[in-house]
């Protein structure tokens, strides 16, 4: 009698110890999973701070704004395309579906560098000599 109760003690605490490293296992995982979130949410948020550029901007990253979705952004880089680009802000008023309150809206989130608009001769196909 006296050893089926040590086995059972043995046994208890061994369930124990195997519950113990469980929840030890659990909350090591909670932690490490709060702390990738917190670190990239974080980067995110760096991110988001900085004006995004017009004229690099993707898809993706334009219907991130507000009032922008899918159609806009592909309006927005068709334009961006058939012009090689913006040269300001205001230009972004052409794009179809964005009006003076969007575009104020927009102003501070975005920016534009380094357009590389296509030359008049580049687009006609006229290179006529002297």
């Amino acid at each position: 009698m006296f050893k089926q109760s040590t086995s059972n003690q043995q046994k208890v605490a061994a369930e124990k110890n195997t519950k113990g490293l469980s929840v030890q296992f659990r909350n090591a995982f909670a932690f490490l999973f709060l702390s990738l979130f917190l670190v990239s949410s974080g980067a995110q948020a760096a991110d988001s701070t900085q004006p995004l550029d017009l004229n690099r901007a993707t898809a993706e990253q334009l219907v991130g704004l507000p009032g922008i979705g899918e159609a806009k952004a592909a309006a927005i880089l068709a334009i961006r395309e058939e012009r090689g680009g913006f040269r300001s802000l205001d230009e972004l008023e052409n794009v179809r579906g964005i009006g003076p309150k969007l575009a104020a809206k927009l102003r501070p989130l975005l920016k534009v560098a380094n357009a590389s608009r296509k030359s008049a001769v580049g687009k006609t196909g006229n290179t006529a000599r002297n």
